[in-house]
Formats: C-alpha cells, sequence, structure tokens
C-alpha cells in the first residue's frame, strides 16, 4: 500500500510512532515492524497507541452487532 492510498500526498511529510522505543520519527526511518503510521502530524504520531486502541474498539463494536 503507497502512502497515496493512505491520503499523504507528500511522503516527505509524514510521521511514524516508533513501538519499540516509543518515539515519533519524521518519515520511516526504523523497520517496519517497529513502527506504526503513517501519521500527517507529529501529535497525532504521539497518540498512535490511542488512536490505534480507539479503532481497535470501533471495530469490535462492529464485529459485535454484524453477529
Amino acid at each position: 500500500m503507497s502512502k497515496r492510498d493512505w491520503g499523504i500526498e507528500d511522503p516527505a511529510e509524514t510521521y511514524w510512532y516508533n513501538t519499540r522505543t516509543g518515539e515519533v520519527e519524521d518519515g520511516p526511518q526504523s523497520l517496519s515492524v517497529d513502527r506504526v503510521g503513517p501519521f500527517q502530524s507529529r501529535e497525532e504520531a504521539a497518540n498512535a497507541q490511542e488512536i490505534i486502541a480507539e479503532r481497535a474498539r470501533q471495530w469490535a463494536e462492529e464485529d459485535a452487532r454484524e453477529d
């Protein structure tokens, strides 16, 4: 999946959250297994864990409704 598929036009302006170090990266710097993203802002990447948890909760609710 390309960055354009994520709705990000300028790949140089992306931010990633490194799950191993807990740091925000300007552009993809670490191994893909250690990072999530891309995010459009540094603030959004810094809140990656909360964003991921909320999305997982929403998906679980959708799955429960479908069952």
